[in-house]
């Protein structure tokens, strides 16, 4: 329809790039970008040094591509840093320090078991779009981001607890650290999953904004063993409120196996939470005028702790998809491209099944047991999202049913989310 956003895939000189995935994807008020890893993007090479020379190259990448599409690292609403060894967050800090020297973002930190290139370091942005992607109607570009901390949970110097633009709210992923000791709170992996819980509750309640109004919930474990201790503790606080227990609301879902976390946690957890109200200068909207639409289809596995696709204003978040046969329940048969293949197919089930296509994916993150199989994976990518969303690629050491490959996806939702009347 003439008037509605639209899939913008960019790349810009002054930073690598790919003939499969593009830098940036955006989409309405968002830019999704590529993760960057450390490479000079005239020779295509790892730069060379240790963890503060790869960080410092990858916020030179991601600084590039903002610059490329008019915007800033100011613009920044959420930074997601992959790290081999947890013991490199301090050299990345340094080098985050020199490109956020005022402001910083909604922040995530992990180590991951291995990396595109063996890199040390890999930096992902989602960064605010103020002028919309409306072809030939450019907004106004002013929208203002409200970023907001909190005493009643952790707070860092090095990131912000919520940085909400327009209909979203980007939330630092929560440790489970008492906000009063700020120290990881005392027993094993259920105590500590329900402290991460209660903390993004507390940033959500000093924004005015309910639980319930997650969208996604992303679960980095450091054995994935420990995930029925906190799936169990998971049912507590979902459903949160009556109504949505009444209708059997559950966000979007993604549960990854991790090397390593701050402070050597044994869980963290990042939510990406609605916010009806929109920003200044959108009009303030009623708190639950822009309604959540959660869906699921028999078409694609079903699961009772995550709905399949949760869409909010221009966007449709989807549950990460494993190779698995929603008819039988069990991997497909043969290696990582087929367990990819049917990964691609249960998402294509899902977005179809709210009229969607497979070309409004604005960025696709893949989970790797082997990092060896990321080019059959990103063949498969290549063949099932037409056009180039932007695109992020890690190694697992363990994945859900001892699969090869796990896949999650972002859609544009160009008709939005309408108001209830």
């Amino acid at each position: 329809m003439s008037g509605d956003n639209v899939v913008l895939a960019r790349n810009v000189e002054g930073a690598p790039v790919s003939p499969l995935h593009a830098q940036t994807a955006a989409f309405s008020h968002y830019n999704n970008l590529s993760a960057q890893l450390p490479l000079d993007p005239e020779t295509g090479e790892l730069v060379e040094g240790g963890a503060l020379e790869q960080a410092a190259q990858c916020f030179e990448n991601l600084e590039a591509v903002a610059e490329g599409i008019g915007h800033t690292l100011g613009d920044v609403a959420r930074l997601t840093v992959f790290v081999r060894d947890i013991r490199d967050l301090d050299a990345v800090d340094e080098a985050f320090r020199a490109y956020f020297p005022t402001y910083v973002p909604a922040r995530t930190n992990l180590a991951v078991a291995a990396l595109p290139l063996d890199a040390l370091v890999q930096v992902e942005a989602l960064l605010t779009n103020g002028e919309g992607t409306i072809p030939d109607a450019p907004q106004a570009g002013d929208l203002v981001k409200y970023v907001s901390n909190t005493h009643n949970a952790p707070y860092d110097a090095l990131s912000s607890q919520t940085v909400a633009f327009s209909h979203y709210n980007n939330i630092s992923a929560q440790l489970p650290l008492d906000p009063v000791s700020n120290q990881i709170v005392v027993g094993g992996v259920a105590e500590q999953a329900a402290q991460c819980l209660k903390n993004i509750k507390a940033v959500l309640t000093s924004v005015d904004v309910p639980f319930d109004d997650i969208v996604k919930i992303t679960v980095f474990l450091k054995d994935l063993a420990d995930i029925d201790a906190v799936d169990e503790v998971y049912t507590r606080f979902f459903p949160d409120s009556g109504i949505a227990r009444a209708v059997g609301y559950l966000p979007a879902r993604t549960v990854v196996e991790v090397a390593d976390l701050p402070l050597h946690a044994l869980v963290q957890i990042e939510a990406v939470v609605s916010h009806g109200d929109g920003t200044p200068p959108q009009e303030v909207e009623a708190r639950h005028g822009l309604i959540i639409e959660a869906n699921n289809t028999d078409a694609a596995p079903v699961s009772a702790l995550s709905t399949q696709s949760v869409a909010f204003s221009h966007y449709n978040n989807i549950s990460a998809q494993l190779g698995v046969d929603a008819a039988t329940g069990e991997l497909v048969a043969g290696g990582v491209a087929e367990q990819a293949e049917q990964a691609c197919k249960n998402i294509q089930a899902i977005i179809e099944n709210v009229e969607h296509t497979m070309a409004d994916a604005v960025k696709v993150n893949v989970y790797l047991r082997d990092l060896a199989d990321l080019a059959a994976v990103e063949d498969v990518c290549a063949r099932c999202f037409p056009g180039t969303p932007a695109f992020r690629a890690v190694g697992t050491s363990a994945l859900p049913m001892d699969a090869l490959v796990m896949i999650d996806a972002i859609f544009g939702n160009a008709e939005g989310t309408p108001p209830v009347a």
